[in-house]
């Protein structure tokens, strides 16, 4: 019988829960792919927008199952690397929190005009941003190890599981964020204040999460 705790992949509730709270602050962090995302909203609309959220989601999939094909034997014949995983995707976390609440920096939102692009270049360069972008290689590689349970057996698939949390996530955040670009980008020209506030946010919640992983960083993972 499956615990209620658990959602059946061996992912559990709190795992799971984690998941999507770190996804959704890495989603709100200004990175490639919100720059590239925004900068095609403001710059050719909404669809252009979608489509290259579309390639994004590709490079998302390539990415997750590069990496939980290989997450199951690397545990297995490296076990000390799950600690140095969860130790990187701590400091990143930290990093990238630092980089929301330090001083000064640019809105993603204050956008050049960009020329029009096919659909297919949109799609392809969507794709390559993802597949060039840190974060997401963090995403993968740290991050979504530190919510698989070994103990639960089943990593790798609860490393799709928790993968697809994440781009589940990505994929609604960075739509309503497409949709409104042009809107937000206007509001937000005249408001300076608002944008301190969201980074402050975004930093304190990434901040957070990172001092609750950090103190499970010393745990082996279980065989």
């Amino acid at each position: 019988m499956i615990a209620a705790t658990d959602l059946g992949s061996g992912v559990s509730m709190a795992a799971a829960s984690g998941m999507a709270l770190t996804a959704l602050g890495m989603v709100l962090t200004p990175g490639p792919n919100m720059v590239y995302l925004v900068s095609r909203s403001v710059s050719q609309g909404p669809v252009a927008g979608m489509i290259s959220l579309a390639g994004t989601c590709a490079g998302f999939l390539v990415y997750m199952t590069m990496a939980n094909l290989g997450l199951a034997l690397v545990f297995v014949a490296v076990p000390w690397l799950y600690a140095a995983m969860k130790a990187a995707g701590v400091l990143y976390l930290a990093y990238l929190a630092w980089q929301a609440l330090k001083p000064g920096g640019r809105s993603v939102f204050d956008v050049r005009a960009l020329s029009r692009d096919s659909a297919r270049k949109l799609f392809r360069m969507g794709l390559l941003t993802n597949l060039l972008n840190p974060k997401t290689a963090v995403m993968y590689l740290a991050l979504i190890p530190q919510f698989i349970d070994t103990g639960r057996g089943g990593t790798t698939v609860q490393g799709f599981s928790l993968g697809a949390i994440q781009i589940a996530v990505s994929i609604l955040v960075n739509a309503l964020i497409v949709l409104g670009a042009g809107s937000i980008s206007a509001f937000l020209s005249g408001r300076p204040n608002w944008t301190k506030w969201q980074r402050r946010v975004t930093g304190s919640a990434l901040g957070l999460v990172a001092v609750l992983l950090a103190r499970e960083v010393p745990e082996k993972a279980r065989i």
